[in-house]
C-alpha cells in the first residue's frame, strides 16, 4: 500500500497522481490534504510517515509546492528514505541505489505528465541489492544528528 500525502502546494498534482494510481490498480491510503487551503507540510506528512514506519504502508508519494519542505519533514524519521525527484532517472536511481521508500514531487515544479512518468519509474524499479548500496544505506543509521 502506498501512503499519499500533500499540502496545498501539491493538491492539484496529487489529483493527477491519485487518478493514475487508480488506473494502475495500485492500493493507497490517502492522508490528504483534501482541500486547496493553506496547511503545514510537517503536520500533514506526520501521519503518512507514521504509517510507513509502522509497516501499514510499504512506501509513499509525498507532494508539496517544491518538494523540499515535505522531503525535509519526511526524512526526520529514520524509517524514511525520501527522494525528491524531478525526472525519471532520479526516480530510478532513488529506488535502485538508495532503496528510497518515499517519492517526493514538487507540485509547482513538475508537470502532470512528467510526474506520472516519474511515479511509474519509481514504482516499477526495485532496489538493486548490490552490496555497495546496502552498505551505504546501513551507514545512514550511523549519521550523527544534533539536537537543538
Amino acid at each position: 500500500m502506498i501512503a499519499l500525502v500533500c499540502d496545498h502546494g501539491g493538491f492539484e498534482l496529487m489529483k493527477s497522481v491519485r487518478a493514475h494510481l487508480d488506473s494502475r490498480g495500485c492500493a493507497y491510503k490517502d492522508f490528504g490534504t483534501f482541500a486547496p487551503d493553506s496547511c503545514d507540510y510537517p503536520t500533514v506528512a506526520k501521519p503518512a510517515v507514521a504509517a510507513i514506519a509502522a509497516g501499514e504502508c510499504e512506501n509513499g508519494i509525498f507532494i508539496c509546492g517544491t518538494g523540499i519542505g515535505i522531503s525535509i519533514a519526511a526524512n526526520r524519521s529514520s524509517d524514511i528514505r525520501a527522494a525528491l525527484c524531478t525526472d525519471t532517472f532520479m526516480a530510478e536511481m532513488a529506488r535502485a541505489h538508495n532503496d528510497a521508500n518515499v517519492l517526493v514531487l514538487g507540485g509547482r515544479v513538475v508537470s502532470d505528465d512528467d510526474a506520472i512518468k516519474i511515479v511509474d519509474k519509481f514504482l516499477d524499479t526495485g532496489f538493486s541489492g548490490e552490496d555497495r548500496h546496502k552498505k551505504r544505506i546501513e551507514l545512514l543509521s550511523h549519521v550523527i544528528t544534533r539536537s537543538h
